[in-house]
């Protein structure tokens, strides 16, 4: 049987979250598909504020007032966790089945609590181990994440431990339960380069070990060379691209795609400065009706105007453009494949 099953584990089907504010509604995600399948990595790739914390959020059930759901749908194993008693079945899941490692562990871990009695509360829970149980699985755990000296390193404070110690009690705590997928939302970043490198070679060999599937949310195009079989690529609150990693990086199809790769430096290229994608991406207040890339985009035109489908471009790809596969930077090769973080 391979590694990857054909049957998704997750899926997210025509996602809207909005956002209620003084300004107006925030349209934070805008009709967002995705899938992923047993085993498999996928990355979830964007500039900030294109939706990808926000889409994590969702599948977590943690979307709360202000924000809310507005339409569409997330299936987990086939079963709706938004429709009949879907939202009871979310809490239940959730870091049992599903569990989401945020971004900043220094506001995510409780600072008055010891890390120890921190990860013992999941297991306790989840699992219904006595403190006991708990106490001895804390100190499993912390080793397998990496962590010297487990028995000392629990009875310490979120403030006494560093950056990356930090993320790995956080990882810890993720796979305490022994989840079927593991969200990873920007888990290296403010993280120097090598304790990066470290990170996500410690979720690489858990996730070949306790056979996980992961969502990879970061901006880093090296990270996902490296680590990722396919890539969902986001902007302004929708997909606009999927694929295999490879695929994606040798042949990218939408221009917004095309112009992450282009701006990502590479060892083998030694430029005088980085190319940028000019402009900002549209407020999500006032969302376009027609591509939200358009403005930025330097090879548009009249039908622009129009919303693009996310339509099968090739084997395995899609793209949500007029004009897929067309090179819209032709001053830098389209298939500059950035190099991966090891």
């Amino acid at each position: 049987m391979d590694a990857i099953s054909e049957m998704p584990l997750l899926e997210v089907e025509r996602l809207q979250v909005e956002f209620d504010t003084r300004a107006g509604i925030v349209h934070g995600l805008r009709g967002v598909d995705l899938s992923i399948r047993r085993g498999e990595t996928l990355a979830l790739v964007g500039e900030s504020g294109s939706g990808k914390s926000v889409t994590a959020q969702a599948v977590m059930g943690l979307i709360d007032v202000p924000g809310r759901i507005a339409g569409g749908d997330i299936r987990w194993k086939g079963q709706s966790l938004l429709k009949g008693d879907g939202p009871r079945r979310a809490k239940d899941i959730r870091g049992k089945e599903v569990a989401l490692i945020f971004q900043d562990p220094m506001t995510s871990l409780n600072p008055l609590i010891t890390i120890g009695a921190q990860i013992g509360e999941v297991l306790q829970r989840h699992l219904g181990m006595t403190k006991a149980q708990a106490r001895i699985r804390v100190l499993e755990l912390l080793e397998a994440v990496g962590i010297p000296a487990p028995p000392r390193r629990a009875a310490q404070y979120p403030h006494e431990l560093s950056g990356g110690m930090r993320q790995r009690v956080m990882i810890a705590m993720a796979i305490a339960c022994e989840p079927q997928l593991l969200i990873a939302d920007e888990p290296t970043t403010a993280l120097d380069v090598t304790i990066q490198a470290q990170v996500l070679e410690l979720i690489a060999g858990l996730q070949e070990t306790l056979k996980l599937s992961v969502i990879l949310i970061t901006h880093d195009l090296g990270v996902v060379a490296g680590l990722c079989q396919r890539v969902a690529v986001m902007y302004a609150g929708r997909i606009v691209e999927t694929g295999l990693a490879d695929d994606l990086f040798e042949r990218p199809s939408h221009p917004y795609t095309q112009g992450l790769i282009r701006s990502t430096p590479r060892l083998d290229d030694r430029l005088e400065r980085l190319v940028s994608i000019e402009g900002a991406p549209p407020s999500l207040l006032a969302p376009p009706r027609g591509c939200a890339f358009e403005p930025r985009c330097p090879i548009a035109e009249a039908r622009c105007g129009t919303e693009p489908p996310l339509a099968i471009v090739h084997a395995g790809a899609s793209a949500a453009c007029w004009k897929p596969s067309q090179p819209a930077w032709r001053d830098v090769p389209a298939s500059a494949e950035p190099a991966p973080v090891s």
